[in-house]
């Protein structure tokens, strides 16, 4: 949700389902960019060209193929991302990534921009208006909050420009397409993560305090939607024992205070289900200076951040999702391509639908698969694809237990 999934680490609702045929998802990849006279212009002479998600890979070495794409369609791409507080993704990833994958497909660097709102939602929509008036014909967006998401496609979809939904879903909103990791896919996994976590650490009756994120954040509604779909029957069997669920946040000294006021009024806690990284951080500090030991206490995760990989390799956390932000930048980069060149979008990169809860309406989704990290893959997966390093990883304490897990 990277030191922090963001305050709204997104898409819809309760209903978040990839299509299960090619023939499921035609119907939603329709749409073309609403009211986009300059992209539709040139979708007479852009020839065809087709990409699927199974073509992307670490080096972007299908981008390629969108480069007739590229001189064939009008205007600008402009990129608006949310902050750099909430989470160093968008700096330390997202950017570049975008910025790549745009590069790759065929644009030139006065073709597109990327920008940051940082956590302000009239510079998020400002960024969107001014990038409109330089003459932008498709947006990257991912919104703050579906507020200002909806003021900007609102304004977008008056002006002729096509938006894509990066990353967190505009409820009630008029973008043309969606792209994240399947986020109710993410819980599961973070609950499914949590089962296995306390069978291997013989904790034979889990007592669990199941915190979640900013319920602002339609993403945290879709996280905890997956992670109680699994946990859920376990508390209904008396398996496990549902000890409390605190509203939620992201800010990790907030959580930090959810989690100790609840651990002191009910001594019986021997878990804690954590909807990311960051939040889980401080928890497990807490937790170390009242003298728990590894592998005792479960806590999860999500992000991959350092401090996270670390405390899975120390035993203090079971593990935590991996979303591979270079696939997600080049859905998005593809699906900007299509919409700049006035062309539908192929069904083998639209492989999903969403739902925006707000309007109840269906939205045409590209949406990737996230990854559950502990120190069994931990080396073909983060370190594989650089998203950490071995240098950043493996310091101090951390050397002797990534040389264990096969890191180096």
């Amino acid at each position: 949700m990277i030191p922090m999934v963001r305050k709204g680490a997104v898409v819809a609702s309760a209903s978040l389902a990839l299509c299960l045929a090619a023939a499921a998802c035609s119907s939603s990849s329709s749409s073309s960019p609403s009211g986009g006279s300059s992209s539709s212009a040139s979708s007479s002479s852009a020839p065809a060209v087709s990409i699927s998600v199974a073509q992307f890979d670490r080096n972007f070495t299908a981008m390629a193929a969108l480069k007739p794409l590229a001189a064939a369609g009008k205007g600008n791409v402009a990129v608006i991302l949310p902050d750099t507080v909430t989470s160093a993704r968008y700096v330390q990833f997202d950017a570049p990534y975008l910025a790549q994958a745009l590069t790759a497909a065929g644009l030139t660097s006065s073709q597109f921009t990327v920008q940051n709102a940082q956590g302000s939602d009239q510079t998020e929509l400002s960024d969107a208006q001014t990038a409109i008036t330089k003459g932008a014909t498709v947006l990257i967006m991912d919104p703050l909050d579906s507020g200002v998401g909806a003021q900007i496609e609102t304004y977008a979809k008056a002006h002729g420009v096509a938006v894509i939904d990066y990353d967190r879903l505009t409820l009630g909103g008029s973008r043309q397409y969606y792209v994240s990791f399947n986020n109710v896919l993410v819980g599961t996994k973070i609950g499914q993560g949590f089962a296995a976590c306390a069978t291997a650490w013989k904790v034979s009756k889990p007592n669990v305090l199941v915190m979640k994120g900013d319920p602002t954040d339609n993403n945290a509604t879709l996280f905890a939607q997956g992670y109680l779909g699994v946990l859920n029957p376990l508390f209904s069997s008396g398996k496990y024992v549902k000890v409390g669920e605190p509203a939620g946040t992201w800010t990790p000294s907030v959580a930090l205070s959810e989690f100790q006021q609840n651990f002191t009024a009910h001594k019986n806690i021997n878990s804690v289900l954590t909807p990311n990284d960051a939040n889980a951080a401080p928890i497990i500090h807490y937790l170390q200076t009242q003298g728990v030991k590894a592998k005792t206490f479960p806590v999860t995760g999500q992000d991959a951040t350092t401090i996270g990989l670390q405390n899975i390799l120390a035993g203090y956390q079971c593990g935590t999702v991996y979303k591979p932000i270079y696939l997600e930048a080049q859905a998005a980069a593809a699906l900007a391509m299509f919409l700049r060149a006035g062309k539908t979008p192929p069904t083998a990169l639209v492989n999903g639908s969403a739902n925006d809860s707000k309007s109840n309406t269906p939205v045409p989704s590209v949406l990737l698969t996230p990854k559950w990290v502990t120190t069994a893959n931990m080396a073909s997966t983060v370190v594989a694809d650089k998203f950490v390093t071995v240098a950043q990883l493996c310091v101090g304490q951390y050397t002797q237990l990534c040389k264990t897990a096969g890191i180096s």
